[in-house]
């Protein structure tokens, strides 16, 4: 398969769940002092991992949290971070300016800061409360906290159950689902590497991944022009421009906003001729309940869209390393 490294995903995924002891350890602390509430705090991709936590969250638990873009919490602030806030980031260079100055300013509020930082020499790496220096995995490290913090707040029972389900079959089974998907990660790449814009839609959990994947990815690493919208929203807009021609990718997950997206998929094939509907039920996760697949079905659409990513970029010939203006000048 094109730039595929089984081991090196295994070990990835592995590794990632390797350090929730570091996790269960920090969360644990702080739940042991006392908190008032948790800030979710990111910038483009990591914004979007921040939307996904805040979704995981909102449906099972009553801890008072919320997520703030950290450009606009530079800004406009928030009364709500302070001290007892505990805010959660993730970056993998440690320098983006808008998380360094969100750290700062809320630590001066009094919030402290728990921080997966790739590079434990950088700048953001030596701010923050606490430190656990891991690389990706991005959006299972905020999980990872989430549940914690969920499972001493008394809301989440079957925490070491799920645990020990990923622990023995999650990384094996995302390897597969991205085996499964290579073909379909090649048609849709095939299908769509010449288009002049591209709509993705999704929700739930799917929706963090639904912004980032058309803004970090087909965007910033592709260089294709998109829309991501909301499936709760599709109806209110978006479906009036939607003719044969036009380009619609609809990502289906399996959290308790699915029947938003089917909706969607439903719809296309009346007014459409030119859309994908992914659905992460179309793929085995073996070993893994079915009662816990919601959880995880973000897991599985990056494994799908990953390989939609390594095809299209070997059609237009477009490294995704490159970028025209990302750290190449100042803006």
């Amino acid at each position: 398969m094109l730039k595929f490294d089984e081991q090196k995903q295994l070990d990835s995924v592995n590794g990632a769940l390797a350090i929730r002891s570091e996790i269960e350890s920090i969360v644990d602390g702080i739940c042991q002092k006392g908190y008032t509430n948790i800030c979710w705090l990111g910038i483009g991709g990591t914004y979007a991992s921040c939307l996904q936590a805040e979704v995981h969250m909102k449906e099972r638990s009553a801890i008072n949290f919320f997520v703030e873009n950290a450009a606009e919490y530079k800004k406009t602030g928030n009364k709500k971070v302070g001290k007892g806030t505990i805010v959660v980031i993730s970056s993998v260079t440690g320098s983006t300016a808008e998380m360094v100055d969100g750290v700062k300013k809320a630590q001066d509020a009094g919030a402290k800061v728990i921080g997966f930082v790739d590079y434990p020499d950088t700048k953001l790496a030596k701010m923050v409360d606490y430190l656990i220096s891991y690389p990706k995995n991005e959006q299972l490290k905020f999980f990872m906290v989430a549940d914690r913090f969920m499972y001493n707040a008394g809301e989440f029972d079957e925490y070491h159950e799920f645990y020990a389900e990923l622990d023995g079959h999650l990384a094996r089974g995302l390897v597969e689902v991205e085996k499964a998907a290579d073909e379909l990660g090649e048609s849709i790449a095939r299908k769509h590497m010449n288009d002049s814009i591209h709509y993705f839609v999704g929700a739930g959990n799917q929706y963090g991944a639904t912004y980032s994947y058309a803004m970090c990815f087909w965007e910033e690493q592709h260089w294709i022009r998109t829309k991501s919208i909301h499936s709760a929203e599709f109806f209110h807009g978006m479906f009036e421009i939607v003719d044969r021609d036009t380009a619609v990718t609809v990502f289906i997950g399996e959290d308790s906003q699915r029947a938003l997206s089917e909706r969607v998929a439903k719809f296309l094939p009346r007014v459409c001729a030119n859309y994908n509907i992914i659905d992460t039920k179309d793929y085995e996760l073996k070993g893994i309940s079915e009662k816990f697949r919601g959880h995880l079905s973000h897991l599985l659409m990056r494994a799908i869209t990953t390989r939609i990513d390594v095809h299209l970029e070997k059609l237009n010939c477009h490294p995704m390393e490159i970028r025209r203006y990302y750290r190449q000048l100042d803006y």
